[in-house]
């Protein structure tokens, strides 16, 4: 699909530059600063004032507005059920994960638990609250089934079980099973546009590999990872159900709960349906190389989120998330999606990845180049060999003359009446000099471009 990409330059002497990108609907427009200091910009979403764009009439939020030609034939979120795996020993810290991306009114699921959480002495009731986030359920024992593999969890057998748990309670209107950690985020709305292409009255197991080369060996290639999240049909479903507990007597050798869940599905003869969307992030560290070169294709879930460091720098990982939700809300289908153009004039390649960053190179850089992530992260042996991974990858950049300059999402609005959403972009918060030394003053992004906006329409019918 083709559209039209404009990007608009603010020069200090007024000159300006139209350029054209045949990518995505964005209308980028970029301001340079009169001087050469970078102010530092620390996001506290008690103390952000809101965007003011150049374009009337004034800019507010709205909720998520996906629901637009919505036809009741549809699946939709009421359709699917979530399973959420959570250990109550980590319950009280993680649900806080849940409860950024949970809606009560339009989600159906629950939270499984191996027992039930710590009481509240003042008037002993659970410390949750059920508004926020799914309601929970305590897992039946698994005392009947063997577990043999040294070095691994007997909490994988009972978390395997949970889509055969959720079926048999009976719930009416469930087309979709939908597995998860307490620590994994979802992006609902593009679940659901990944699984309404498909028949849930068919055998369908959807999800993603690892990140990790390893993983993907040691484990399979074809398997779903369940801390990315996947789907199960009902169809399928209902088929597991009759047939789980004895699959995983014949798997006591297995180490976690997706591979039992993937050797079930091989009995059954059903293969993985891959959708690049679902992250397991098997990695360390920053993931910034990973989202800002994600794949065309919409965004379903982040895992891993207490292991590698918060996507946006001076926030806590909770409140990185939550300003990724400010960008989600407005058009979740866009999220992620990545843009490529060029200023001719400056010799410059810049790099937009819709509601998370901006990044300006000072040379021009090729799109399958851009297209592969940046080393920002290490893999699962905790270094940055490329072979380590699953997936091509390219260098961050050795020093700061060959790192681009970097803008982080600091605000999303939505022109109502315009229909359109404007995303503000401030410089990294850096220590110590940003800039490249060996350059000119008129060539350095990091000195030139003060803030990016991105103007773009909403299109969530793009997939």
């Amino acid at each position: 699909m083709k559209s039209l990409v404009k990007v608009k330059l603010f020069f200090y002497n007024k000159l300006s530059l139209f350029l054209t990108l045949s990518i995505l609907l964005v209308y980028l427009i970029l301001f340079f600063r009169f001087s050469f200091s970078i102010p530092r910009y620390v996001f506290l979403s008690s103390t952000v004032e809101p965007l003011t764009f150049s374009y009337n009439p004034e800019t507010r939020f709205l909720a998520d507005n996906d629901n637009v030609g919505f036809q009741p034939d549809k699946t939709t979120l009421k359709h699917i059920m979530f399973g959420i795996a959570a250990s109550s020993s980590l319950w009280h810290k993680r649900k806080s994960y849940i409860e950024l991306w949970w809606k009560p009114r339009d989600m159906r699921g629950f939270v499984w638990l191996d027992k039930t959480t710590p009481v509240d002495n003042n008037n002993n009731t659970q410390i949750d609250s059920q508004l926020m986030h799914p309601p929970i359920r305590i897992s039946s024992e698994t005392y009947g089934f063997k577990y043999t593999r040294r070095g691994g969890h007997r909490s994988a057998i009972r978390i395997s079980r949970i889509v055969s748990e959720t079926v048999r309670l009976g719930l009416a209107d469930v087309r979709w099973y939908v597995m998860g950690d307490d620590d994994t985020f979802f992006v609902a709305e593009n679940l659901v546009r990944v699984l309404e292409k498909l028949d849930h009255d068919q055998f369908y197991y959807v999800g993603g590999n690892s990140e990790s080369h390893d993983q993907n060996i040691r484990f399979s290639y074809n398997m779903a990872y369940g801390g990315g999240g996947f789907a199960i049909s009902h169809a399928l479903a209902k088929a597991l159900a009759k047939m789980q507990d004895g699959c995983i007597k014949r798997h006591p050798a297995l180490y976690g709960s997706d591979d039992r869940i993937h050797a079930c599905m091989a009995e059954l003869g059903v293969p993985v349906t891959k959708h690049a969307g679902f992250h397991q992030f098997d990695v360390y560290g920053s993931l910034f190389g990973l989202l800002t070169a994600h794949p065309v294709t919409s965004l379903v879930s982040l895992h891993h989120l207490d292991i590698v460091a918060p996507i946006f720098p001076k926030a806590d990982r909770v409140q990185a998330l939550r300003r990724l939700t400010v960008a989600m809300r407005l058009d979740s289908a866009a999220l992620m999606q990545h843009s490529i153009c060029y200023d001719k004039a400056h010799n410059w390649t810049v790099s937009v990845s819709w509601g998370y960053a901006v990044q300006i190179f000072s040379t021009i850089k090729s799109a399958r180049v851009m297209e592969m992530p940046a080393r920002t992260f290490k893999n699962w042996y905790r270094n940055y060999h490329r072979g380590g991974y699953a997936f091509n990858t390219r260098s961050f950049g050795r020093n700061q003359c060959q790192k681009p300059a970097i803008y982080y999402l600091f605000d999303a609005v939505l022109n109502e009446e315009l229909h359109r959403t404007g995303t503000e972009y401030l410089p990294h918060p850096v220590f110590g000099n940003p800039w490249c030394e060996t350059r000119k003053d008129r060539e350095d992004p990091a000195v030139l471009v003060d803030r990016v906006e991105v103007h773009k329409t909403p299109d969530p019918q793009l997939w």
